[in-house]
């Protein structure tokens, strides 16, 4: 084990660092972060919507009438729908800002950029008719929600280097000192700005003469296809979750490194099922694995399905510390929180606990991924619940309305504290010889100086 620990420290942990500090990737993962609030109310919206209770839309129908359900989901098309538009703005601010050049510049910028790139153009099937005809002239809604979310983010990409290399060498228009700070900041923004439409137009321009069309075609063909395919599996979530684990083993934010990278996939992968549930909620969801698969049938209790080991210490620990540092977790372990059990038992760096704290979440993937395949449990239906939401409570949430999520959360909380257990009892034994050696090491120097 010892061999391990040194192949982490020494091997994985120096290019983990240097990941975390990636500009690009800190900067998608906090723009990302910035869809979060609305997804969440949409969400809301969408669970009022399709309350599982028996007569519940023939009595909203008696009260605001036949059509009520399509005006309680505004608020969930406006959310959801411009998830791309926010990602666009928010990447490039964000990335803007660790450049410190104007960030909001950048993301107008980025916007203007995606927009850009985006055809105006979408297929509507009339009244009546058997076939789709094209429209031009209207912005696709469908673009501008998920599966516009890489092209979103890599242009923002794009134009935020463009925009701060130029900004960096000084080819701007400099206003004299007496002009407002906003209106010479939009200036400065000028030449930048003209230079990165200039270069997302001749590029969609080529595109355009290709068999690709646009480049929300190239993308989907060849990186969201393929990285939809890796991260739905069960062997990409199994990988992706010991990723998060061995990165947490050495102080590191495993979910933080590797969501970064992975969550415009499960944003994606949520967001099919919303539309599938939206439309029919008896429906068959396309996807297992998505933000919710992580947040809320993985992780209890944070990362490492912690939730269990705080139990077991609350409940069975002998040792002093271990009783005290069950209290201190107990809260916050409830809402998913389990930095003061990670850092304060500690599970970093400690070469026994570090075993159960990658092995039960690796075999809750799997219980749960079949599970859920197999229909024996709902799968999530694209309702973003908010990852602090306790147990059972999500689980109910998160799949619609259906019992079956919050007993697999049940059943996964008991194999956890299976796994830990033997574990626990070690270290447990471990801290309680280590308090009694120093209770009779100090009562030996009381009897001496006696």
């Amino acid at each position: 084990m010892g061999g391990f620990i040194s192949f982490l420290e020494n091997r994985v942990m120096p290019v983990a660092g240097r990941i975390a500090e990636q500009k690009h990737l800190q900067a998608i993962r906090d723009g990302i972060i910035l869809t979060m609030p609305l997804l969440i109310i949409g969400s809301l919206f969408l669970i009022i919507g399709f309350i599982p209770i028996p007569g519940y839309s023939e009595f909203m129908s008696g009260i605001f009438g036949d059509q009520w359900l399509t005006k309680l989901l505004y608020p969930v098309n406006a959310t959801f729908d411009i998830m791309a538009l926010i990602v666009s703005f928010g990447v490039a601010y964000r990335l803007a800002e660790k450049y410190k050049v104007d960030p909001l510049s950048a993301g107008a910028i980025s916007v203007a950029s995606f927009l850009l790139a985006t055809p105006y153009k979408t297929l509507f099937t009339p009244e009546g008719a058997s076939t789709a005809v094209e429209v031009g002239g209207v912005i696709p809604v469908t673009l501008m929600g998920s599966q516009g979310l890489f092209v979103a983010m890599l242009l923002a990409v794009l134009s935020t280097e463009i925009y701060r290399k130029i900004i960096q060498k000084k080819i701007v228009i400099t206003m004299p000192d007496g002009v407002p700070p906003a209106v010479s900041r939009s200036f400065v923004a000028l030449i930048p700005a003209s230079i990165v439409l200039l270069v997302v137009w001749l590029l969609r321009i080529v595109i355009e003469n290709t068999t690709f069309e646009s480049i929300h075609n190239i993308v989907a063909d060849l990186l969201v296809g393929p990285l939809n395919a890796l991260g739905s599996s069960m062997i990409g979530a199994i990988v992706c979750v010991l990723l998060v684990q061995l990165l947490w083993s050495l102080g590191l934010h495993g979910a933080a490194i590797v969501g970064g990278i992975m969550s415009p996939i499960w944003l994606t992968l949520m967001d099919q099922n919303r539309a599938a549930f939206q439309a029919n909620p008896n429906a068959e969801l396309p996807n297992v694995v998505t933000t919710q698969f992580f947040d809320l049938w993985i992780y209890a209790g944070g990362s490492g399905a912690t939730l269990a080991l705080v139990i077991l210490m609350l409940l069975r620990a002998r040792s002093e510390q271990m009783k005290n540092i069950s209290r201190l977790s107990i809260g916050p372990g409830l809402f998913n929180i389990n930095e003061p059990v990670t850092f304060g038992m500690p599970i970093v760096m400690n070469p026994i606990l570090i075993i159960p704290f990658v092995l039960a979440p690796v075999v809750l993937v799997i219980i749960s991924y079949l599970a859920m395949s197999f229909g024996w449990v709902a799968k999530p239906s694209g309702v973003a619940v908010p990852w602090t939401t306790p147990l059972i409570i999500s689980g109910y949430l998160a799949t619609g309305g259906k019992i079956s999520g919050s007993i697999l959360q049940l059943v996964n909380l008991i194999v956890s504290l299976l796994i830990y257990y033997p574990f626990f009892r070690i270290w447990d034994k471990q801290k309680l010889s280590e308090e009694q050696s120093s209770s009779s090491a100090v009562g030996t120097d009381k009897a001496v100086s006696m």
